[in-house]
């Protein structure tokens, strides 16, 4: 019997295992919506493409978060339930989860991911900034 349950535990605990890996994602926003987010004036944008991706062309007032992490506190909204929006550079880069818990561990409550990343952003015909 003892020899039949633990193949049954470990196969229970895998299970359980590949059910919650899966959880560290983080809900996407739209291109209309970030669009939004950002002619309203409320969200914070963290590129998470590196510094010399992020100088060659990065979502207007997005920060660099190569460049920023240790001080990303001091520059992201006191408000901690303020839209937060980590990108990368497209829909296969997972880049975007560093910056995104990042935020979640200091403690904004509304993060999203977009998608798309800076190469969506740019088929799409939308403005980037260069440099810091």
């Amino acid at each position: 019997m003892k020899k039949l349950l633990l193949p049954l535990f470990a196969s229970c605990m895998l299970l359980v295992t590949s059910v919650f890996a899966g959880t560290d994602k983080v809900a996407d926003i739209s291109h209309d919506d970030l669009k939004a987010a950002i002619a309203s004036g409320k969200v914070a944008l963290i590129d998470v493409n590196g510094t010399e991706t992020y100088n060659n062309g990065h979502i207007p007032g997005a920060i660099d978060f190569e460049a920023n992490e240790a001080k990303l506190a001091s520059l992201l909204p006191a408000d901690k339930s303020t839209l937060v929006v980590a990108y990368c550079g497209n829909e296969k880069c997972m880049a975007y989860k560093q910056g995104a818990k990042a935020a979640e561990k200091l403690g904004y409550t509304n993060v999203k991911h977009y998608s798309k990343g800076i190469a969506g952003w740019k088929k799409a015909g939308e403005p980037t900034e260069k440099g810091s």
